[in-house]
């Protein structure tokens, strides 16, 4: 593991003991989606507790809160709490309240790109490209440890414009060297270009290898033992995808997100920088 996926590991990861449980009271929740009940943005949800744990976190898959353990906010909720807010929660200051919970939106879209971008400099050979990564990220991270004032003002979706450039032209990058395999050595089925929704389909006779998946339903396909190496999976919806057996560990773009709402299993392949959930089939 190189110095940004291990900088990734550390800094991007969601650390509840140093957050204020930003995720239960600053979301809007829904029952439908796998949380405790419906909520409302701003209001703590039921299982909140005055010290910021949660009551039934042990429970979270038994009681089928999916919504819960599927979340990620990629170390969005102790940068609040301790860089930006310097540790003054919105308990004991209710006046940064609406505004902490407005920031951490804010600041999760960050982290998430600066999670996008570690995967590109280590996807990319030239080294042109990677310095121009390396600078988008330095500009991310200076935008993440700014005043709240100056947070709230930022113009997030200028910003993201710059990174999903990057982001696209890595994932062409690395795409493209599989598609010489991929067009002459099997003889699966393709993904249609263009075709997104694969909402409950068996996927296991078609070549995904390489394959665009940006954004694709994915929910309840059938991915079980399938290739998915080199494929852009940034967007994808895998809830509830049967990844059993398959193999992810080249993917493009893979969230923990993504991992925590599919199947898998312990011969699922995965991304050395996501961890494996202990609830999956062993």
């Amino acid at each position: 593991m190189n110095t940004y996926e291990e900088k990734g590991n550390k800094e991007l990861r969601g650390d509840c003991k140093k957050c204020f449980g930003l995720c239960c009271i600053a979301l809007y929740f829904s029952a439908s989606e796998g949380f405790p009940t419906n909520k409302e943005a701003g209001k703590p949800c039921i299982n909140l507790q005055s010290d910021f744990n949660c009551s039934v976190h042990k429970n979270l898959r038994n009681k089928g809160l999916k919504g819960c353990t599927a979340y990620d906010c990629f170390g969005a909720g102790q940068k609040i709490a301790q860089v930006t807010y310097v540790e003054r929660d919105w308990q004991q200051h209710p006046k940064y309240a609406n505004e902490m919970f407005q920031a951490f939106l804010i600041m999760r879209q960050l982290h998430e790109m600066l999670w996008y971008l570690t995967q590109a400099f280590v996807l990319q050979t030239d080294q042109s490209i990677q310095e121009e990564i390396n600078s988008l990220m330095e500009d991310t991270e200076r935008l993440t440890i700014v005043d709240a004032y100056s947070l709230l003002a930022l113009d997030v979706e200028k910003h993201r414009i710059r990174v999903n450039m990057i982001l696209k032209n890595t994932s062409e990058l690395v795409r493209s060297k599989s598609r010489r395999y991929k067009n002459s050595s099997s003889k699966k089925g393709k993904v249609k270009s263009g075709k997104l929704d694969y909402f409950g389909k068996d996927l296991r006779k078609t070549n995904l290898i390489g394959a665009d998946l940006r954004g694709a339903y994915l929910i309840a396909a059938n991915l079980r033992g399938v290739d998915l190496s080199n494929a852009d999976l940034i967007g994808a919806d895998l809830r509830d995808a049967d990844i059993c057996g398959a193999n992810l560990t080249n993917s493009i773009f893979v969230t923990q997100a993504q991992l925590n709402t599919a199947k898998g299993d312990s011969y699922t392949k995965i991304p050395n920088m996501l961890i494996r959930p202990a609830y999956w089939a062993k």
